[in-house]
């Protein structure tokens, strides 16, 4: 239980309230990794997608954020370092908070996709040499997290480029487009299904059934056993089949549509051509409007997937970016209740989360659109079936590192995939110019957050406790 005696409940509640600013301002400014691509592609409006994103942004920070928020209020830096000096380690994660919550929103008003990643990272490197020296930080953990952040992009990207050349030479490019659509749709069901089962729903499941007893309960009246991966199976399973037969309900009624359009069009010119005496022999009189071209009917069907990765994203995003507002906080309220360094079983309480996610879906609803387009629309011009392919390789990546507690940059997941498939679409076509602005952003954001950190931890140690 948390210690509520007066002057410490204010103290917690105001970090708290840092932390919830922190968290929206990641909000703000991360959103156009989550939906940035869908409503580029018009896929979504912005409206849809901030209902969207804000309600799986916030189921992911609450049931998949745990491990990224404890690598980052314990792993950055030299536990020995500080266990002896607490308070001071108490001090320097309410100058991250600061200095985070800072940077991010001067980011966002200018509309920059920074790292809150970055930001975090920084800042706790920055307080923690002014604190106590160089060696207060662990920088092996340093290393592994910064060779994350170069990889990602790199592993995103190829994933994309991978998923949009299959997309792009088995649906696209052949002669009937839609006819390979039926077919592809399984596996596209399948393939989108299967990122979220394996990654995500064993950690789901066990949140909903698990821990809540429903299974042992189950076990007790019925006599059944049943194991957790078994029902993981099972639940994705029943996912694909659905949203295959959705699918094939839609492409269908699509394909009867354009039958219909196109048979409107010819018994009209037919008569036209006859009422003008034209025979059969002449070409005939053009009529418009012509029914949709085959691509954009296949585009309007990716938009349905692209619309359920855009949804896997958002998960993901929230599962692992809760951990840059939260982390310094979950740290704060430990030294609190305890009074010594969070220890090697430290885990982050379910309030804390909650708060994180509160915040992320609030400033994604009130700030959000500064930052969207540029993720959405100024790298390439994207079409559904490739913010799509963007989407699904952003999702993968990300939750594959949260699995591993790796607070990865989103940012740099879905600038990568999106890049990826403009190579293979036409990469003649990726503005490199929006890609160096991106990059300049990036790397100025650990030394400033680093820089202001130290700054705000040197002041508030001058002025005393707090």
């Amino acid at each position: 239980m948390l210690d509520t005696s007066g002057v410490v409940f204010l103290q917690l509640g105001a970090m708290a309230a840092l932390a919830f600013y922190v968290a929206a301002n990641l909000g703000a400014n991360d959103v156009a990794n989550s939906m940035g691509t869908s409503v580029g592609s018009k896929a979504l409006t912005l409206r849809q997608a901030i209902i969207v994103a804000g309600i799986l942004e916030f189921s992911g920070a609450v049931l998949f954020g745990q491990g990224v928020s404890e690598t980052l209020a314990t792993g950055v830096v030299n536990a020995q370092v500080f266990a002896a000096q607490p308070q001071v380690f108490l001090i320097g994660m309410v100058s991250v908070l600061i200095a985070c919550g800072i940077w991010l929103q001067i980011a966002t008003s200018r509309g920059l996709p920074v790292s809150s990643s970055h930001a975090v990272v920084g800042a706790i490197a920055g307080f923690s040499c002014v604190a106590a020296g160089i060696n207060a930080v662990d920088w092996r953990t340093i290393g592994t997290i910064s060779l994350t952040w170069v990889a990602t992009p790199f592993a995103s990207g190829a994933l994309a480029a991978l998923f949009y050349s299959v997309v792009k030479y088995s649906i696209l490019d052949r002669p009937d487009p839609l006819s390979q659509m039926r077919e592809w749709i399984p596996w596209l069901s399948a393939a989108m299904l299967s990122v979220f089962g394996i990654i995500v729903l064993p950690s789901v499941v066990d949140v909903a059934l698990v821990q809540t007893g429903a299974i042992a309960a189950a076990h007790d009246r019925f006599g059944w056993n049943l194991p957790t991966h078994d029902i993981v199976i099972g639940i994705g399973s029943i996912g694909a089949i659905v949203l295959t037969l959705n699918s094939w309900k839609k492409l269908e009624s699509v394909e009867k549509e354009e039958g219909s359009a196109a048979d409107f069009v010819t018994d009209v010119t037919d008569a036209r051509n006859k009422k003008e005496g034209i025979f059969s022999q002449s070409p005939p009189l053009p009529l418009s409007p012509s029914p949709p071209p085959r691509h954009s009917l296949i585009e309007q069907q990716m938009a349905r997937f692209q619309v359920l990765s855009a949804c896997f994203v958002a998960f993901s995003h929230g599962s692992n970016d809760v951990g840059n507002a939260v982390a310094p906080l979950a740290a704060i309220a430990y030294i609190r209740r305890t009074g010594s360094f969070p220890s090697e079983d430290f885990s982050v309480p379910l309030w804390i989360l909650v708060v994180g996610g509160t915040g992320i879906v609030i400033g994604l609803a009130i700030w959000g659109k500064n930052v969207i387009a540029t993720v959405g629309e100024k790298i390439i011009e994207l079409q559904p079936s490739g913010g799509f392919c963007a989407e699904l390789a952003t999702a993968t990546t990300v939750l594959l590192a949260s699995r591993f507690g790796l607070p990865v940059s989103t940012s740099h997941a879905l600038v990568g995939a999106v890049v990826g498939v403009g190579l293979i679409k036409a990469w003649k076509t990726v503005r490199l110019e929006t890609l160096l602005s991106i990059g300049s952003a990036w790397l100025v954001t650990i030394p400033i957050a680093a820089g202001l950190a130290a700054i705000i931890f040197s002041i508030a140690q001058s002025i005393g406790q707090f």
